[in-house]
């Protein structure tokens, strides 16, 4: 498997796993490259002494993660597409009748402008 596409992957299984975990290592140890690769490079430029204030690295600091942000949390929140893979391995399958009940409740005022009769009587 690609590397890029491992560490962009997001992992549906809840709750913190070994793979989510070195993931998220493997994220942080990244980001930290690139933040101090940057911060070097800048640092050669006229940049450099604002870059030593700490409105300056603030400023940096924002600049590089509003970016990253979301490449440093796609294991925080499961997709719904990955999410409802995990719900229906979990909760197993639903019977047919159940699905079957649902469905016919759904359609039945369907096409119908007013709501549903009342269950009182006449009033």
């Amino acid at each position: 498997m690609n590397l890029w596409r491992w560490l962009t992957t997001p992992d549906p299984e809840p709750g913190f796993t070994t793979g989510k975990l070195l993931k998220l290592a493997a994220r942080v140890a990244l980001f930290a490259l690139v933040a101090t690769l940057v911060s070097s490079l800048l640092s050669l430029t006229p940049l450099g002494p604002y870059l030593n204030t700490w409105w300056g690295s603030l400023l940096f600091v924002l600049a590089l993660y509003l970016p990253l942000a979301r490449f440093l949390n796609v294991d925080t929140f499961v997709p719904r597409r990955l999410q409802a893979r995990v719900d229906a391995r979990t909760s197993g399958q639903t019977s047919k009748a159940t699905r079957t009940q649902r469905r016919k409740e759904r359609h039945r005022y369907a096409g119908v402008r007013k709501s549903a009769p009342r269950s009182g009587g006449r009033r």
